[in-house]
């Protein structure tokens, strides 16, 4: 197809979002010529072509109005559209020495030059789908502050009128109605505290839950017989989460420290013996229960020997083979346990856990327990505490085909607290940090108090 060559007057836009103010030196162009290439078959070859740079960045530069064979045939005659120009090479401060370039065949800071490709080759992600969140519950009617962890509560078991929670999607929470009507008599024990903190996790993202309950100290014994009473605290709740929110994922501790009069893990002996075997016996009723109210995941905290396979055998006789088991496999006997205790009042009346739970100078032994646990039919390894024993997390990632879970605890929920009160942290940009470290080291599941903060922060909530 033959071609004719005219002249006309055009105002061309060098490229979106470009203005001299921007960039140093570059002037607009006005009134440039350009030669447009224009076939012969048009019915109008002298067109006058008008665009008008945009003001804004934002603003889109208008069209010419060219047919792709129009703009393809400019290009081929030598009449490219202007450009910006190359970037001139940034100036360095005064006095940097000159010096020839290193011979270098690799540098890595080329893959972190710019938020977007730190971004494409983030080798670790974090989602609020990791985190399972704590809820420390009680028989009262309030909702108690926990004085040695800022942001937490005792949740009420009984209190407030909540009547409805209506839910859209399978994770998202959405509406929430609250009326002065009393509940029918057959809902009359539903918890406003319980249900509004997993309405705010799941309203973020959060999914998983897992109860911790505060026992009264009049049903406290030395076997700890009211672990397993299925009308008790924990079932309760279980009962009433299932029944509001029925793909809740909701993870249990299986131990007797909250249940015992002596603060112990098992029963202790009249020497300050702590019993393996008959604890085991108990802790497989209490898992029974706790699945019979309809718990997703038990989770052993004991750190008995032989408790995994124990439970996972009463479990499937009592046909709850459906019920998951994460394993405490690698609790140490730490000293970051502390505003847990006080939150539980589960402090041992006498001695430490040492006997059962694990030094915190061992490495290897760590191994020893997951590979009991996995013969054993445990379905998640849990390493407890978490920050502190990366190494721990790391050692069963590369050990286990199974899922590894982490639990941020109290201690060092707390520190990161206390350091952003005395302006010492960004509580936020630290925490971010500790949760992405966990995650990095192996965690596929975080058992944290910051769930729900953290969850905000993934979702791009706005710091207040």
């Amino acid at each position: 197809m033959a071609s004719a060559f005219v002249n006309v007057p055009c105002n061309v836009g060098a490229i979106k979002g470009l203005d001299s103010q921007t960039y140093v030196g570059l002037k607009p162009s006005l009134n440039q010529q350009f030669n447009c290439v224009m076939p012969k078959i048009m019915a109008n070859p002298r067109r006058v072509l008008v665009v008008r740079a945009s003001e804004r960045r934002s603003e889109p530069i208008p069209k010419m109005g060219l047919t792709d064979e129009e703009c393809e045939a400019a290009v081929v005659a030598g009449n490219v559209p202007e450009a910006p120009p190359v970037p001139p090479k940034s100036a360095a401060p005064a006095g940097t020495p000159v010096v020839p370039s290193l011979p270098l065949n690799r540098r890595p800071r080329r893959n972190r030059k710019s938020p977007a490709m730190r971004a494409s080759f983030q080798e670790t992600n974090l989602s609020p789908a990791n985190f399972v969140y704590p809820l420390f519950i009680h028989e009262g009617e309030e909702d108690t502050p926990i004085g040695a962890m800022p942001g937490c509560f005792r949740l009420g078991w009984r209190h407030g009128l909540m009547e409805e929670v209506i839910m859209l999607g399978c994770f998202r929470m959405t509406i929430l109605l609250l009326s002065k009507d009393p509940f029918p008599v057959c809902c009359s024990t539903e918890s406003e505290g319980n249900l509004l903190q997993v309405v705010k996790a799941r309203d973020v993202g959060v999914n998983s839950v897992v109860l911790f309950p505060k026992v009264p100290d009049g049903l406290k014994s030395p076997t700890g017989d009211e672990a397993y009473n299925d009308n008790g605290l924990v079932p309760r709740t279980i009962r009433l989460l299932k029944d509001k929110f029925p793909d809740l994922v909701i993870y249990t501790d299986v131990a007797l420290d909250p249940y015992s009069s002596d603060g112990h893990d098992g029963i202790v002996r009249e020497d300050g013996v702590i019993m393996n075997d008959e604890t085991v016996h108990q802790l497989c009723k209490q898992a029974v229960s706790q699945a019979r109210a309809g718990a997703d995941v038990v989770s052993p905290s004991d750190m008995m020997d032989g408790r995994v396979g124990a439970i996972r055998a009463a479990l499937d006789a009592e046909g709850f083979q459906h019920v998951s088991i994460m394993s405490y496999t690698a609790k140490y006997a730490s000293s970051f346990y502390g505003p847990f205790r006080e939150a539980l009042d589960s402090n041992p009346r006498f001695g430490d856990k040492k006997t059962y739970q694990m030094n915190p100078a061992n490495h290897r032994e760590a191994l020893v327990e997951a590979r009991e646990d996995e013969s054993e039919g445990a379905d998640i390894l849990l390493v407890k505490p978490g920050l502190p024993y990366l190494d721990i997390i790391r050692l069963l990632r590369d050990s286990s085909p199974l899922p590894i879970a982490a639990y941020q605890v109290s201690g060092e929920y707390s520190m990161i607290k206390a350091g952003a009160v005395l302006k010492m942290i960004d509580e936020e940009r630290v925490m971010m940090e500790s949760l992405m470290c966990l995650r990095r080291a192996g965690a596929d599941i975080i058992l944290t108090y910051f769930a729900r903060q953290a969850a905000r922060v993934l979702s791009g909530e706005k710091r207040s």
